[in-house]
């Protein structure tokens, strides 16, 4: 019989401050709908989200602040004036994880937590650990001593 992986499933990143890297960045303009995701050398993801216009397709203006700091903070340019989303993707930002418990909308007696970037970021140069594997493949960066070299081993 197959054997089947299990996973630790889903765990909300503790509070705490961390250096992410942003792998994916994507952008809606109809509706001003901004998505992050960001990794941790650990393999943790984060998902940030902004909405950038309110519902009379007009800015938002404290969402639109927010997100201008953590885009100048992440490419390490306060003096930007405009960006186009996709230059975030590469870079990384130190930031801390705040905790949010709020009641369930569909059974008040249940609580959610749920996991925003708070005040405290800066840039970040990379990780400060090595990443793990999974998160290397996901940048393309495979581990070059792992495996056999084919090449090498037929001497082509």
């Amino acid at each position: 019989m197959s054997r089947i992986p299990l996973t630790s499933g889903f765990q909300i990143i503790p509070e705490g401050e961390y250096i992410f890297r942003i792998y994916d960045v994507s952008y809606d303009e109809n509706f001003g709908k901004m998505v992050v995701k960001m990794i941790t050398a650990k393999g943790q993801k984060h998902t940030e989200r902004f909405g950038l216009k309110d519902s009379n397709d007009q800015w938002n203006e404290n969402a639109l602040n927010a997100f201008s700091f953590f885009a100048k903070t992440a490419l390490n340019d306060f003096e930007r004036e405009d960006i186009d989303p996709a230059e975030m993707v590469g870079h990384y930002i130190r930031a801390e994880i705040v905790h949010t418990s709020l009641p369930s909308k569909n059974d008040p007696t249940k609580t959610l937590t749920f996991a925003n970037l708070g005040r405290e970021k800066s840039p970040a140069d990379g990780f400060e650990e090595e990443p793990t594997d999974k998160v290397k493949e996901l940048f393309g960066e495979k581990d070059e001593s792992k495996g056999l070299d084919l090449d090498a081993l037929l001497n082509e």
